[in-house]
């Protein structure tokens, strides 16, 4: 049965990735995310900071945003394929999204801590595609990955 969860993660997780893979080739922060309930997806989105020139609209803002006004969150899972910020890791919790699954957390640790703490199970993929678009990118753009993550 865990294989088959394992599987299903990596699943939803690809279509994050082609989130973020678009969200690059428009010049964006190559994140992405996806919200699933009930083997659906409800929403998708990525990172569009740069693009909108909306310093919110980071790749799970703009998923739940796409999704509407769903009902209860209460059985959903977000996948993002970067760990989420504060700002996003603050929306799972305000709308009681009771996983998230991240693709990686290596080129930026994100809330998780936060998450945790407010009782989201939190699950990280460690997958590689992840990890190396965001260093890649990170390389290429360092100013715009600090003004992402507020460290300018």
């Amino acid at each position: 049965m865990e294989y088959m969860k394992d599987k299903m993660h990596h699943r939803w997780m690809d279509c994050a990735v082609a989130e973020a893979r678009a969200g690059l080739s428009e010049g964006g922060i190559p994140i992405g995310a996806v919200l699933v309930r009930d083997g659906q997806i409800l929403g998708r989105g990525h990172n569009r900071r740069v693009q909108e020139g909306n310093p919110i609209l980071h790749a799970e803002i703009d998923c739940l945003q796409n999704a509407g006004r769903v009902g209860s969150f209460r059985n959903c899972v977000l996948y993002s394929t970067l760990m989420p910020c504060y700002l996003c890791a603050g929306a799972a919790v305000q709308f009681g999204i009771p996983v998230v699954v991240a693709g990686e957390s290596e080129n930026f640790p994100g809330a998780r801590d936060l998450l945790e703490a407010k009782g989201v199970q939190v699950i990280d993929l460690h997958r590689e595609d992840c990890i190396s678009m965001m260093k890649e990118f990170i390389t290429r753009c360092p100013e715009l990955w600090n003004e992402d993550i507020g460290e300018l």
